[in-house]
Parts: C-alpha cells; sequence; structure tokens
C-alpha cells in the first residue's frame, strides 16, 4: 500500500505549511502562495479563459476550462462549477489551476472554476453569494459555452466543498432552479469545530483543529454569529435537506473535517437525497489535489466515475447514483 508514501507527504506538509492562525489574512495567504508549486500539465485543455461574471458588488472572476474534443458533442458536455479550498482565506484560480485541468481532461467536462471573494476582508455569506452568482451564470449560460444546461454540478475542496452544498441549499431555497447535482469532497461544515474527528486528529495531519477554528473566526461575522439563514453558512442547521440534488460527498479517514461530513451525507440521505459517500480512511484532509501523490490517483479516478454515474443518475429521474 501506500503507508510510507503517505508518511512522507504527511511529514513535508506539517513541517513546512504555515500556522495560519498566528497570521493576518494576507500573510497567510502570501504564505500559501509561496509554496505553489508549477503547473505541468497545461495541455490537459483544449483551452482556458478568465471571465468575469456580473454581481452585485461588480463582478466575480473565473476561469473556464474547455475539453479537448475528442468524444462527446459540444452542447451536452456537463459543466463543473468548481469552488477551491483554503479555508475561506487563501488559495485561489491558480492553486487549483491544475487539479482543474486534470478534471476537465479526466471527465470531458466544461469547468468553471471560481475566484470568490476571501475573508477576512469579506466575510460570510460573500462566498456563499459569490459561488450562487457564478453557479446561476453558468447554468444560464450553459449552452454558450457548449456544455448542457441540465447538467450543471457544483463541486468543492474543503471551505469550497461547503460553498458547493449551500449553493444547492440557496437555490432551493429561492424556488430554484437547482444544481443538477453537489460533489463534496472533504468539506467544511459545522462551524462548532467540535467531533470526534476534530479531536482524534487536532494536530499532525496536516489540517489542524487551530487552524480550522481560524478560518471559521476570519469567514463569520466579527461577533462570530452566523449571518441568517444560517443553512446558507453551516449547510447542517437546515430546518430540512429535502429537495437537494444528489450528493458525492468524500471523506478522508485522517482529517478533523471526517467527522462533519460523514454526519452531512447521513442527514442528507436521511432527507431522501442520493448520496454515495467514500470515504479514504488512510488518507488526510487535501489529499485529492496533491497530483504527484500516488496514493491519491485511485480515488481521482473513482471520483470522475463517481462524476460520470451522478450525471448518468441525474439524466434517469434522480434515482440511486450508479
Amino acid at each position: 500500500m501506500w503507508d510510507a508514501e503517505v508518511a512522507d507527504q504527511l511529514e513535508v506538509l506539517d513541517v513546512g505549511f504555515p500556522e495560519v492562525e498566528s497570521m493576518s489574512g494576507a500573510e497567510a495567504r502570501a504564505a500559501v502562495a509561496a509554496r505553489r508549486v508549477p503547473v505541468t500539465n497545461p495541455d490537459d485543455v483544449a483551452g482556458a479563459e478568465d471571465v468575469d461574471i456580473p454581481a452585485p458588488h461588480g463582478s466575480v472572476r473565473a476561469r473556464v476550462y474547455q475539453p479537448h474534443r475528442a468524444g462527446g458533442v459540444a452542447g451536452s458536455r456537463p459543466v463543473v462549477v468548481f469552488f477551491h479550498g483554503g479555508g475561506f482565506v487563501f488559495c485561489d484560480l491558480e492553486s487549483h489551476d491544475a487539479f482543474c485541468r486534470a478534471m476537465t481532461r479526466a471527465t470531458e467536462a466544461i469547468v468553471v472554476s471560481v475566484d470568490y471573494r476571501r475573508a477576512p476582508e469579506h466575510r460570510a455569506p460573500a462566498a456563499a453569494e459569490d459561488a450562487l452568482t457564478a453557479t446561476m451564470w453558468a447554468m444560464e449560460n450553459a449552452a454558450d459555452l457548449g456544455g448542457d444546461p441540465s447538467r450543471v454540478v457544483t463541486m468543492g475542496d474543503s471551505a469550497g466543498g461547503n460553498l458547493a452544498a449551500v449553493v444547492c441549499l440557496m437555490a432551493r431555497d429561492a424556488g430554484g432552479p437547482l444544481p443538477a447535482a453537489q460533489v463534496l469532497i472533504y468539506p467544511v461544515i459545522d462551524p462548532s469545530c467540535d467531533s470526534d474527528s476534530a479531536r482524534a486528529y487536532r494536530t499532525g495531519y496536516f489540517n489542524t483543529l487551530a487552524a480550522m477554528k481560524w478560518y471559521w473566526q476570519q469567514y463569520l461575522p466579527e461577533d462570530g454569529v452566523l449571518p441568517v439563514p444560517t443553512a446558507h453558512i453551516a449547510p447542517l442547521t437546515a430546518a430540512t435537506l429535502v429537495g437537494l440534488p444528489p450528493a458525492v460527498v468524500v471523506t478522508a479517514g485522517l482529517d478533523p473535517l471526517a467527522s462533519e461530513g460523514r454526519h452531512y451525507a447521513q442527514a442528507l440521505r436521511g432527507d431522501g437525497v442520493a448520496v454515495l459517500h467514500r470515504e479514504y480512511g488512510g488518507l488526510f484532509h487535501g489529499f485529492l489535489t496533491i497530483l504527484p501523490l500516488r496514493a491519491a490517483e485511485a480515488a481521482r479516478e473513482l471520483l470522475w466515475h463517481d462524476l460520470a454515474g451522478l450525471l448518468r443518475s441525474t439524466t434517469e429521474n434522480r434515482g440511486e447514483i450508479a
């Protein structure tokens, strides 16, 4: 197995990743950006174009990745609206560029990566509002992008997983239209940061409990009170999850966030939402977007397969995920 590789990667991450909880938002952003590695897969896509999506506050920047046309038919391709992780504070279009290129190639989907406003300069619900704006734009413009308006999916990792989930709640609460599906990769769900996994993996596994508390402190209003409706920030506070799109939920066993991802998958299923939950017991927060990590290769391939099955199930009356 990949135990030695995972242990070595965790050691590198634990030693090298900055203690963001001791920094300002701007300092954390700069420290994380300094660790960025060059993109080695630019040719995974036919093209990538930065666009400005109109928004009430001006615009939301996004990057649209177009797949090579080897398979599929233009106009029938799914559209994945992707929200990067980074604790609502750091990361951007560049940090997840290689992952989005790899996803575009593997799925032959059009990928719209969203550069939402970040905390603490822009606190909740700013990121969620930008995520919804970008998703509605993708649904309205899917055909012009070469995609299928009925197959627009929200996806995100970590804090982006939160946004992918809350966009679906926001769209449902506004009366629709809804994304066809949601893909939540080790999502940030619960601001209490008080779960079994948060306590068990509080330190030593890259993502720390101290950092998670700090991320929420940056994102929430300065008084720490959740804006109303609270479910548009903390999805598990929703009175009901009935009517949400089918979901794929990915959790990592060695992650402070594992419990809340599990709980959200269970809550979705309990309210009648079709859910496929994949847990990777020996892996850690952030593993899927580390492209050189061999231990993540099979998980990524399975994610691409699950995404295809998810879209297939939405076409077939949103039944159980294949």
